[in-house]
């Protein structure tokens, strides 16, 4: 995401929040893009599914960023795939993705409350 008080702009949101979506993912251990897709969707209870024109790009911008790494392996299926696991550095900016995370949640939530009859 961006830093701290900095308005963001649509597009910087959405890849934030990919991008918080899949590292947190990947803390459960290594996987390959379609696990990714499939847990997101299932720890989502089938509200978020993330197609591949979206995951993909994010998994590579992660990669360059060094907050997750790349390596070949077999699938259960065995077939070669690529698996993605956190990096340490990775690891670190989920905590700070989940901390902006926490900021704008908190926003909403005010913003979205119900007014009470002596504000409204």
């Amino acid at each position: 995401m961006s830093k701290p008080g900095k308005v963001l702009n649509r597009i910087e949101l959405l890849q934030g929040t990919l991008d918080l979506i899949v590292l947190q993912t990947l803390l459960s251990g290594p996987c390959h893009g379609y696990g990714i897709a499939q847990m997101i969707r299932a720890n989502s209870e089938d509200v978020l599914q993330v197609e591949t024109g979206s995951l993909y790009p994010a998994l590579h911008r992660l990669a360059r960023k060094g907050w997750i790494k790349a390596d070949w392996a077999v699938s259960e299926k065995g077939q070669r795939v690529r698996e993605y696991r956190l990096t340490a550095k990775g690891r670190k900016q989920l905590h700070t993705e989940r901390s902006r995370w926490d900021q704008l949640s908190e926003a909403m939530t005010r913003i979205l409350q119900e007014p009470t009859e002596a504000e409204a």
